[in-house]
């Protein structure tokens, strides 16, 4: 069965300058998926209001996030979620467990590991929380539950370049597998490490910050000594043929204008691409 493309113009969970700049990135990207198969989520114009959480926005991201759950609910289908901010994952991987956690791994492709808490955030951005909800932990109705979330031994982080204390100690606490960008190029030692895991699906998550910015420009946060393009799309294309895709998505696009977006696009294609030829 085709993928399912569900696009999430969410800027909510980013505090970078540019952090409006996802949605532009979102719109960009949905230009080129088929029509047929692609839904948008309605997200809110307003910022919204931390309600004294320690998450800005927390407001409209759990807007945004019951509003994602309820679009990818009705479609048939591998759902591929497109950002928008690395929030959009929380209500994907939500859905792609389908109350069987446990059977899932998270494969994080991230510049970031994501796995600050509210407490431990020295932003108080969603961007940098949502792997750790999506382990259990944060702020109320902003972190998965049992059935949904996924044990911190059924992470695997991929490419990640930096890190914040509370994430370190997280890591070092649970034991989380993590591969740096170099052995990107031995997809089968990747796929050994997610199936290490005991999972039997994956989910597969791309911030585009993973990659180079010499291969990209259009990111809120870039950093030096990311993945090269040809090694992302085929190590995304080996797991998805030997571990069954459960769900995925693509977030960080952050283009300055309509005309950089186009020198992007087709980079970010192919690993939408890649992602959707694990589709069943």
């Amino acid at each position: 069965m085709p993928a399912a493309f569900v696009v999430v113009p969410e800027w909510q969970g980013s505090v970078s300058a540019r952090a409006m700049s996802h949605a532009d990135g979102a719109h960009a990207i949905s230009g080129d998926l088929p029509s047929a198969a692609t839904v948008l989520v309605d997200v809110p114009v307003e910022a919204g209001d931390s309600l004294g959480t320690g998450v800005h926005r927390y407001s409209a991201l759990r807007r945004v996030g019951d509003r994602t759950r309820e679009a990818m609910q009705g479609l048939a289908g591998t759902r591929i979620a497109i950002g928008g901010d690395c929030g959009i994952a929380l209500a994907s991987v939500a859905t792609a467990a389908a109350g069987d956690g446990d059977s899932l791994a998270v494969l994080w492709l991230d510049a970031h590991p994501d796995l600050n808490s509210p407490d431990t955030s020295p932003s108080g951005a969603f961007n940098g929380m949502v792997l750790r909800a999506i382990a259990g932990d944060g702020a109320e109705g902003l972190a998965l539950r049992d059935g949904e979330r996924v044990d911190p031994s059924r992470l695997v982080l991929g490419g990640v370049r930096a890190l914040d204390e509370g994430e370190e100690a997280f890591i070092d606490e649970h034991g989380i597998a993590m591969v740096d960008v170099d052995r990107f190029r031995e997809p089968m030692a990747i796929v050994e490490t997610i199936l290490a895991t005991g999972a039997s699906r994956v989910y597969i998550h791309v911030d585009l910050d993973v990659l180079d910015p010499s291969a990209i420009a259009g990111l809120s946060y870039p950093l030096p000594f990311g993945a090269d393009p040809d090694d992302l799309v085929s190590l995304v294309r080996a797991v998805v043929a030997d571990v069954p895709l459960a769900g995925a998505s693509i977030a960080g696009f952050a283009p300055a204008s309509p005309e950089a977006a186009l020198d992007d696009l087709p980079t970010i294609l192919r690993l939408i691409g890649a992602l959707a030829s694990g589709a069943r």
